[in-house]
C-alpha cells in the first residue's frame, strides 16, 4: 500500500520490449499513489510526452495486466482503475463522493474471512473487498 515498484524493472524480469513510450508510461505507472482510470493516467503521461497517444496508454496498460504487473478494479460506478500488483493484500473504501479510493488492511476482517469459508467447508485461496461510504461530517 503505497510502496513504489519499479514498473520497468518488471517489465524487463517479464521479458517485455519496452519501448520508449512504454518507458514513460511505466515511470509514470511507477510514481502513483492513487488508482487511475486509463485517462487519468494518460494526463499524466502526456505533461510527461505529449505524443503518447490515450490509444497506446489503452495498450499498454492491456500488456502491464496481461503480464501480472496491473490489477484492473472496476469499482461500482465508474471506470476501470488500475494498481500495480502488491505483495501484500489489502482492501478497498471507495468514497463515492469524491471517488477517492483508500487502501486498508485489517487482521481481525482477514481471519473473519479465513473462518466464514473454514465454517462452510473450504480452505480461502484469495478476495477482494469493496466498501463503499460517504465521509462522515462533523456537526456543528
Amino acid at each position: 500500500m503505497g510502496e513504489q515498484i519499479d514498473i520497468e524493472a518488471l517489465c524487463l524480469k517479464k521479458g517485455l520490449r519496452i519501448t520508449e513510450q512504454r518507458r514513460v508510461i511505466a515511470r509514470v505507472l511507477s510514481d502513483v499513489t492513487d488508482h487511475p482510470d486509463v485517462e487519468a493516467l494518460h494526463r499524466r503521461v502526456a505533461q510527461v510526452d505529449p505524443r503518447i497517444s490515450i490509444a497506446t496508454v489503452y495498450r499498454t496498460v492491456k500488456l502491464f495486466e496481461e503480464a501480472g504487473i496491473l490489477e484492473r478494479h472496476e469499482f461500482q460506478g465508474g471506470r476501470s482503475r488500475y494498481e500495480t500488483v502488491a505483495d501484500g493484500h489489502h482492501d478497498h473504501l471507495i468514497d463515492i463522493d469524491t471517488g477517492d479510493v483508500i487502501e486498508f488492511h485489517d487482521p481481525e476482517i482477514e481471519e473473519l474471512q479465513r473462518r466464514i469459508a473454514d465454517r462452510l467447508g473450504y480452505r480461502l485461496v484469495d478476495h477482494r473487498m469493496e466498501l463503499y461510504g460517504t465521509a462522515i461530517k462533523p456537526s456543528n
